[in-house]
């Protein structure tokens, strides 16, 4: 019998979990741990509550979870309850599925300024994240600036811009909701330090920035390359660009029809937020793009930010003796591995990179890595103690255990609170995701 611990419960965790089983059928326990006593990590607390469609992909997690040879273990903090050594000790192989949980830091001056979050924060806010429910940021100014041009960027300002009645459908919180219906913002600013050439935005969330109630999107003519160049990017960039082109085609009348605007202020990289205790405008370079570089030209600006929200990119959290690229912000490894018997997988292998589904032949891989070692003898003794051995710790150690079967009562309550038209409401206390369970 082969014995897994897999570190984290979202995709990258699901789906190596799926691997081993579809490689070792019932020869494999699997146990999927998880800080929170609710599964799915970056679904649940990452995914924008208004693309609900995105969320389905729980539903493959869901049959995986449930078969006899995959365990959820919720509630189990490594690092807290248990050591990765201890974890070393029970099991064949210890897969880190923990994701990139936490903001890269701006650097520049005013960062510590009151009303400036980060992405993970401020959409673990409006997602229902325990860690940051009560983060209360202020959205009475009219000015909000978010910094990044990737699709975390596009959900928070489409969040931002839209009314109570288009988050029908959604799992927004409802303390969210509420503190959003009261926003009073009139641009919401989008910063980016290079051209549309450069976007990580896609398609399909750029477009949705056309259909908004009260919001309309703005790019500046000058910033668009001649569309002759379009022609050498590849087809999803191009699409993405396209609607760039389109933005920078409406009318003028047809943005005063709408009161907010959000504006592409494209090379352009921040140099320091401004204000006394809560910051009220940001500091601006110019840049042109140099070999694909963002390359300051020394020309600066201030534009006004009453709320200022960085969508550059997260980290890993590091793990006591476990190697760390602190650089690049995840385990240092090779193809997986980080040491005998210890892998990861995902953002914590590759960084913040790819989409959901990217994760897939990423939990497949570290299988086969797994296979390879077992086959040569890489990974040391056989016959550990595996679920066994860690139920004993964790009767010894007191710990409150949430299983799958208790995530299920969890998410039944949830969906009897949901307010009409709301799939669910989360629970964003862990006590009272506890409770629910009984």
């Amino acid at each position: 019998m082969r014995h897994i611990a897999v570190i984290g419960s979202g995709p990258a965790g699901y789906y190596t979990a799926e691997a081993a089983q579809k490689r070792w059928g019932e020869d494999v326990r699997v146990d999927v741990f998880d800080m929170l006593p609710v599964p799915y990590g970056l679904i649940r607390f990452g995914v924008a509550p208004d693309h609900q469609s995105i969320k389905g992909v729980t539903r493959r997690y869901e049959q995986v979870a449930l078969s006899e040879n995959v365990r959820f273990v919720g509630n189990v903090a490594v690092g807290r309850d248990v050591s990765i050594d201890e974890l070393r000790q029970l099991y064949d192989a210890i897969v880190l599925a923990t994701g990139a949980p936490h903001d890269r830091k701006l650097d520049i001056p005013g960062e510590d300024l009151a009303n400036v979050y980060g992405s993970a924060e401020f959409v673990g806010w409006y997602n229902g994240h325990p860690h940051f429910a009560e983060l209360d940021p202020d959205l009475s100014g009219r000015h909000a600036v978010v910094i990044g041009m990737g699709n975390v960027a596009l959900d928070v300002a489409r969040i931002l811009a839209k009314t109570e009645t288009e988050f029908e459908g959604s799992d927004i919180v409802g303390h969210a909701l509420d503190t959003l219906k009261t926003a009073k913002f009139q641009t919401i600013t989008i910063v980016g330090r290079r051209g549309p050439h450069q976007i990580m935005m896609t398609p399909k969330e750029l477009g949705e920035l056309a259909m908004l109630e009260r919001a309309s999107p703005r790019v500046d003519r000058d910033d668009l390359p001649d569309e002759a160049e379009d022609l050498l990017l590849e087809p999803g960039l191009r699409k993405s660009v396209s609607h760039l082109r389109s933005f920078a085609a409406i009318p003028e009348d047809l943005h005063a029809e709408k009161p907010i605007e959000i504006q592409f202020d494209m090379f352009a990289s921040p140099k320091a937020l401004h204000g006394d205790d809560k910051v009220q405008s940001i500091e601006i370079e110019r840049t042109e793009v140099s070999h694909g570089r963002a390359v300051g030209t020394g020309e600066t600006y201030r534009i006004p930010a009453d709320l200022v929200v960085s969508c550059i990119g997260y980290r890993s959290s590091p793990i006591p003796d476990v190697p760390f690229d602190e650089r690049a912000g995840r385990f240092a490894n090779d193809e997986g591995r980080i040491l005998p018997g210890l892998y990861c997988v995902g953002w914590a292998r590759r960084g913040p990179s790819g989409t959901i589904g990217t994760n897939r032949p990423d939990g497949y891989s570290v299988v086969e890595r797994i296979e390879e070692d077992m086959e040569s003898g890489a990974l040391g003794r056989k016959g550990k103690a595996g679920r066994e051995g860690f139920d004993a710790l964790a009767q010894e150690r007191g710990l409150d255990i949430v299983t799958f079967r208790d995530w299920k009562k969890i998410e039944e309550a949830e969906e009897a609170a949901a307010r009409s038209g709301s799939p669910r409401e989360k629970f964003v206390d862990i006590e009272a995701m506890i409770r629910a369970k009984g």
